[in-house]
């Protein structure tokens, strides 16, 4: 079963952007090869569900970022295979002509640059193959699961025709009979393999990469724990592009299945929550995160509601927007998905009454879910207090407000609680708006 998500949430997480510099992919995007940029690009667009798959990806980053190992091959001799080994047509291959006037002609026009091309091309993927030999010989810096992978694509090309090329000095220059059958044999008999083989070498190229970026950034590997445990805990966590982060943990158990953050506006729910979203989707692809450490259960997807934006196609409110979209994650519930939910101030778009009694509902309908996870934001006070009294297994956490004189001072880092903070007037008032309004009436009046 593949790992759900939806546009939203690669958009409310920034997994991707338009500007592409910005996002969490690029915080990865070092890869020395093309089609290694593509293969983590895939990694990204798919998630993983699977527990063993997770920790087979974890435990290769984790060996390459314990050690200082560099993509080992050039990116140049790849790029020249795989545009040699992109092009099957049948009609480029070299006939062998045993007429030896027929052979010497041939050779008279190796300056053709479909000749050159394939001379090139084999030069260079015999080469590769040599190097690859000899990583698996002296497997020193790479762990032992890929080099039984590469074993096993390479033991066919040991006991082929292939073999006797293989051995030959890498100095030797191919004679026309050797270059044909070697093209032959490369091209077509064991395309398939050598493909194989290829994407092996972008993988590793992919591995090295990250491993790298976890280490330059001192991002950490999360420890995946049984998907029925539904726990998730996580130490010294931040967001990877705000320059100076202030870092904070958490913990979500069966028996307390929902967060409930209350808070200021622009005391930080927002990117605590996108923190968050981050944190456990890099996890899913098996990749390093921004915390001082991590221990998850695996989840069978994540939707988060953070940046909804209006629907101004359909003629729909803001506020029916978001009932479509929490019907849309109630669909997601109905079945017996492991799922990790975000909403970030649950129906913004309607008056206060209404969001209160709606946050208060859906909150205590998602904590008698214990299969799920869910973080839920609000700064509406009066939905954090009726929630305490009749859930008994919400954490209700906050991100508090400290007032200097009459400007606030956001620390953003969570306690535990619900805060009392309502300063929405004294921000109003610092920015002197009432005031300008009133010489703007002034104005008015007097011309």
């Amino acid at each position: 079963m593949g790992f759900n998500t939806d546009k939203q949430t690669l958009n409310d997480l920034n997994i991707f952007s338009k500007r592409g510099r910005d996002s969490i992919f690029s915080i990865f995007n070092h890869t020395s090869t093309r089609a290694g940029s593509e293969i983590l690009e895939a990694m990204f667009l798919n998630p993983l569900s699977d527990p063993d798959t997770i920790i087979y990806r974890t435990n290769i980053i984790n060996f390459f970022k314990s050690r200082e190992v560099a993509f080992p091959l050039e990116g140049s001799l790849l790029d020249t295979v795989e545009q040699y080994m992109a092009d099957t047509d049948e009609r480029s291959k070299l006939s062998y002509e045993e007429n030896v006037f027929k052979r010497k002609l041939s050779a008279l026009i190796a300056g053709d640059t479909g000749y050159k091309n394939i001379r090139t091309g084999v030069a260079a993927t015999l080469e590769l193959l040599k190097e690859l030999q000899k990583m698996t010989d002296n497997p020193v810096n790479i762990p032992a699961i890929l080099i039984d992978e590469l074993h096993g694509s390479l033991d066919i090309l040991e006991h082929s025709e292939l073999a006797p090329l293989l051995r030959k000095n890498r100095n030797t220059r191919l004679n026309f009979k050797e270059l044909s059958a070697s093209d032959q044999l490369i091209r077509f008999s064991y395309h398939k393999e050598i493909e194989q083989i290829l994407q092996w070498v972008y993988r590793l190229d992919v591995f090295v990469s990250v491993a790298k970026v976890a280490r330059q950034l001192n991002l950490v590997l999360p420890l995946v724990l049984p998907m029925e445990q539904n726990y998730l805990s996580v130490e010294g966590l931040y967001h990877p592009h705000i320059a100076i982060p202030v870092s904070n943990s958490v913990s979500i158990t069966r028996d307390f299945p929902v967060i409930f953050l209350t808070g200021a506006n622009m005391a930080g729910k927002s990117t605590f929550m996108k923190s968050l979203g981050v944190a456990l989707y890099l996890a899913h692809m098996g990749f390093p995160v921004p915390a001082t450490k991590m221990e998850f259960s695996v989840r069978d997807g994540i939707y988060t509601t953070i940046n909804l934006p209006d629907d101004l196609s359909s003629g729909s409110s803001h506020f029916y927007t978001e009932v479509l979209r929490v019907k849309k994650i109630a669909k997601e519930l109905a079945g017996s998905k492991r799922l990790f939910i975000i909403f970030d101030e649950l129906f913004r778009g309607t008056n206060v009454q209404d969001a209160c009694e709606g946050t208060i509902a859906l909150t205590e309908a998602f904590s008698k879910r214990q299969n799920c996870v869910f973080v839920v934001s609000t700064h509406i006070i009066e939905a954090g207090e009726a929630l305490k009294e009749c859930c008994k297994n919400i954490n209700f956490v906050y991100l508090p407000t400290r007032m200097e004189g009459k400007k606030p001072v956001y620390t953003y880092k969570l306690q535990n609680g619900i805060t009392a903070d309502r300063h929405g007037m004294v921000i109003i008032n610092n920015e002197r708006i009432l005031e300008i309004l009133r010489i703007a009436k002034t104005t008015t009046l007097q011309s």
